[in-house]
């Protein structure tokens, strides 16, 4: 009952964690290009191309300017959340700042560069007033929505029940800014003699709880508050915890060890020691998120021909719809719905994958044992991208039922759904390493996620680069691993 009731009153603030980062630096990246392009055109517009020196020092000018508003408006505080939620003082302080910095720009280019038109400061005030009015108040109104949803703040997960969980409770609760809240509290332990009575928070469940309750509403940071002595409970807390998508950290406040400073991290006063990070998160995760939807677009485009010729030569050769739909482990172990031209014959489509394709399989038709060599049955899923559902690089997402040796894969691999710590991808690390196509053994499903963790750990944009330019490669070099 208590875990239903955790899960009901988690659903309500089930929204994704929104990085104040990602929408400061969005904010930031929006003021810097405004306001180099409005100082630079307000020089053009005042003649400075007539004199070659000029130019060059307007060229100069424009993007340094807007690199000092962006400094002060930061020293400033005006892209805090707080300060970007207040639609008044957020326009009224920034548009001074930046009208300020404009006459300071005017009057020592008139001094010390060239002659400059009263113009340029009066289209510089104006221009900017209206940037301020225009992106300012929009962006409060969605700012002091999604705070008050609770978009901004970290969900903790207190594991622990004890006096050592309610000595970091209370610290945490002395931290004055509003920017988490602690959900509950997750302990194996039943002995009433250990645990402690803590005011406001109770225990919800187990750490087998914690892990389904993650992947049922949003948790972002778990906080370990057993002692480190103790070593056996805390290697086993950890094997359970290291598989899900969240931070994961040791309360340091109660060890007699201390470390250096730079080794804890802090909420507040409360000392923490890094264990697991999110794989993605943060400015990382949008990052990815908006190179997979631009790139999906832009395929998507290119490859329509080939798509329609693709669903036309399946429907032409069996009776049946073009698209085959698979239920799929996703992000967080959640259920998605994949998309691919469908390669066997409707009566006998296997929608679980109960059983793997093997060479000549005669539920194959010949269309279908084309796409799957080549991959175009899975140009569908970059619909799935486009929704959110994919990414085009991670681990490729794999079917409930799926099967090695007649154990299902979380069975034969020790930590297999740490694969699942990111969204899933159209092609992936261990694809073009040569791990593509059947896993009927033991060895192949390994060496999978072996690979698939090594990419979650090794990240970054040009890796996703280098495996979407090598995965053409790798289908020609490897077309007998795929039937």
């Amino acid at each position: 009952m208590a875990m239903a009731d955790s899960m009901h009153k988690g659903s309500l603030s089930n929204n994704k964690l929104i990085d104040p980062i990602v929408v400061q630096r969005l904010v930031k990246l929006a003021d810097f290009g405004f306001l180099c392009v409005l100082s630079l055109a307000l020089f053009l517009a005042a003649g400075v191309r007539s004199e070659a020196n000029n130019f060059t020092a307007a060229a100069f000018i424009a993007p340094f300017t807007s690199f000092i508003c962006l400094y002060v408006l930061r020293g400033c505080w005006l892209y805090t959340v707080r300060a970007l939620s207040q639609p008044v003082s957020s326009f009224a302080a920034s548009w001074s700042v930046v009208s300020g910095l404009g006459i300071v720009v005017y009057l020592f280019t008139n001094w010390a560069l060239f002659p400059l038109d009263w113009s340029w400061l009066q289209y510089w005030l104006l221009g900017t007033l209206g940037y301020f009015a225009l992106t300012r108040f929009p962006a409060a109104a969605w700012v002091s929505e999604k705070a008050g949803q609770g978009a901004f703040r970290k969900r903790i997960a207190i594991v622990g029940s004890d006096a050592v969980a309610e000595q970091a409770i209370n610290i945490l609760q002395r931290t004055p800014d509003n920017s988490f809240e602690i959900i509950g509290l997750f302990d194996d332990r039943n002995d009433p003699e250990r645990t402690v009575s803590i005011p406001g928070h109770r225990k919800i469940g187990s750490i087998a709880d914690l892990a389904e309750h993650a992947r049922a509403a949003r948790i972002d940071l778990v906080i370990v508050t057993i002692p480190q002595f103790a070593e056996d409970r805390l290697l086993n807390m950890l094997k359970k915890l290291w598989e899900l998508p969240v931070d994961v950290r040791i309360s340091g406040h109660s060890n007699k060890l201390r470390l250096a400073p730079e080794a804890y991290t802090h909420i507040g006063d409360l000392p923490l020691l890094s264990v697991f990070n999110r794989p993605l998160g943060g400015w990382s995760s949008f990052v990815k998120a908006l190179f997979d939807r631009v790139v999906a677009a832009v395929m998507i485009v290119a490859f329509s021909p080939v798509m329609a010729a693709t669903a036309l030569a399946v429907r032409f050769e069996s009776k049946g719809s073009a698209l085959f739909k698979q239920k799929r482990y996703g992000f967080n172990n959640e259920l998605i719905e994949v998309y691919k031209f469908r390669s066997m014959y409707t009566d006998r489509c296997d929608a679980t994958a109960a059983k793997l394709v093997t060479k000549d399989d005669p539920r194959v038709t010949r269309v279908g044992r084309f796409i799957r060599k080549t991959s175009l049955d899975e140009l569908p899923q970059l619909f799935n991208v486009l929704k959110g559902e994919l990414s085009l690089v991670g681990p490729r997402p794999h079917a409930t039922q799926a099967k090695a040796q007649d154990q299902l894969y979380e069975e034969v691999v020790e930590g297999y759904f740490g694969r699942h710590k990111i969204k899933p991808g159209i092609t992936g690390w261990a694809q073009i390493n040569g791990w593509r196509g059947e896993t009927d053994t033991a060895d192949k499903i390994e060496n999978r996620v072996k690979y698939d963790l090594d990419y979650i750990e090794r990240w970054s944009i040009m890796l996703d680069l280098y495996i979407l330019a090598m995965t053409p490669v790798s289908l020609v070099a490897n077309k007998s691993n795929a039937y």
